[in-house]
């Protein structure tokens, strides 16, 4: 369930982030912790995540927070990235994690099936390319659902 001072806080949050060139990706407030626990996750969508990103983005919602006092009895800040996503969303992605094994999920069915496992090949403009024992398979872009990391031993 969302606190309910999470929206307040977002709205906080998302300019600061824009202003330095992140993008907010969640934020948690954790009160059954004590003090309670302001989570905070962003990402640099150009670069990876760096420890001044969140330096950043720490120092300046806090002191915002402090201002506005939307947060009224103390609690503690955590600004961190959420590491690597399981879904592929960005190009970059597709370039770091090429010969990764993935699962692509098709709807409609792309050939009859609606899960494709291999490893990553590379994405272009209307196609994501994965290898299944050698063999190179084309999946639509129109018809993914999702491209994830895929952690099973498959």
């Amino acid at each position: 369930m969302t606190h309910p001072l999470t929206a307040k806080i977002e709205a906080i949050a998302t300019p600061i982030a824009d202003h330095l060139g992140l993008e907010l990706v969640e934020i948690a407030f954790l009160t059954n912790e004590n003090p309670p626990i302001l989570r905070v996750e962003v990402r640099n969508p150009e670069d990876d995540t760096s420890l001044h990103d969140c330096e950043q983005m720490s120092r300046t919602l806090e002191e915002q927070l402090d201002l506005t006092a939307v947060i009224p009895d103390a609690y503690v800040l955590e600004v961190s990235s959420p590491g690597i996503s399981e879904e592929l969303t960005r190009d970059r992605e597709y370039i770091s994690f090429k010969g990764f094994p993935v699962l692509v999920m098709t709807n409609p069915p792309h050939k009859g099936k609606e899960q494709w496992r291999g490893t990553l090949n590379r994405r272009d403009e209307t196609t994501v390319y994965i290898n299944q024992k050698g063999r190179l398979i084309k999946i639509p872009r129109d018809v993914i659902q999702s491209v994830k990391l895929d952690s099973t031993d498959n």
